[in-house]
């Protein structure tokens, strides 16, 4: 590695209404806890010499396995009490990419995504086909039960009652705390290279089979070593219709703009025009980081061979 290569890892957990008074001292610890967890994860491999994909894909990996976050096995409930999930993966070194949506039963989706990326001449599986690939190439399964978390169940049972669609919540349960649940991790390597990575348990009470942004190549996810890598948390079709991700590699690639000021104008103009709330994480070959939000705060951590680890919560 060439000590002008820096090396940078960023992951989230999350955005939304998260705030300080709402959240106990036990509940932001666990947080944070989880959240490092990843972090070291992730970052022990990438400063061991291992490939930005490598390093995204374990930090998410230990963010699925965590019941706090929106994904794996904390991935919330659908109108049928099942869970569909969803997940992306990105080499910003080629451009290769794969995604699967709606699935069910796979303990790691982000890595059934890379799976499908690395073994297959497809992009994004769904469903019942994914399944069948994922089968077909050794990726582990689990019985319903590992999925099931009373939290995310009492969820289900308010928006049946409401009869709504639902943004997952913040840890004390209110109504009016929403948080997008979405995980992800972007970094960039010692050799530059870029790589990203996005996983989720999308809506609570969601039906007909809705899909976010999370496995939406330019949407929700995004890597290109010639701009950045990007992991996308919020309101899935605003993302969606904001081509967010690609958003802000095209600022870049086109008009110049630093990562700092293309996230930015992303994030807190675009977005926040069409009326999205939520966040990114991202990073470019230079190992620089971002990671803007609109909305009241964002479950996050970086690290770099130029800063230690920091994990914050709160827009503060």
């Amino acid at each position: 590695m060439e000590n002008s290569q820096r090396l940078a890892l960023a992951i989230h957990g999350g955005a939304g209404t998260i705030r300080r008074d709402s959240m106990s001292a036990e509940q932001e610890a666990a947080y944070r806890r989880g959240l490092e967890a990843a972090l070291v994860a992730g970052w022990t491999l990438l400063r061991d010499g291992a490939s930005a994909l490598d390093a995204v894909e374990r930090a998410v990996c230990v963010l699925e396995d965590d019941p706090l976050f929106n994904a794996g096995r904390g991935a919330v409930f659908t109108s049928a009490g099942t869970h569909e999930m969803d997940a992306c993966i990105m080499s910003g070194a080629d451009l290769r990419a794969g995604a699967v949506a709606a699935v069910a039963g796979v303990v790691h989706p982000i890595s059934l995504a890379r799976r499908v990326m690395e073994a297959s001449p497809h992009v994004l599986l769904c469903g019942a086909g994914a399944e069948e690939f994922a089968r077909a190439a050794g990726i582990k399964f689990a019985p319903a039960e590992y999925f099931y978390d009373d939290f995310r169940y009492r969820q289900l049972l308010d928006a049946r009652r409401d009869d709504a669609v639902q943004l997952d919540h913040a840890g004390n349960g209110k109504t009016d705390d929403k948080k997008f649940g979405t995980v992800g991790a972007v970094a960039c390597d010692a050799r530059g290279n870029l790589a990203a990575a996005t996983s989720t348990g999308g809506m609570t009470n969601k039906r007909f089979g809705r899909i976010g942004d999370t496995p939406i190549i330019g949407a929700g996810t995004y890597a290109d070593n010639r701009t950045c890598a990007i992991s996308c948390t919020g309101h899935g079709e605003f993302f969606m219709r904001a081509v967010a991700a690609y958003d802000v590699a095209c600022l870049m690639k086109y008009v110049g703009l630093s990562l700092a000021d293309a996230c930015e104008r992303t994030v807190n103009e675009t977005l926040r025009e069409m009326g999205a709330e939520g966040g990114l994480i991202a990073v470019d070959a230079h190992g620089n980081v971002a990671l803007p939000f609109n909305s009241e705060g964002m479950y996050r951590a970086w690290v770099s061979s130029e800063r230690d680890a920091v994990v914050e919560i709160y827009s503060e």
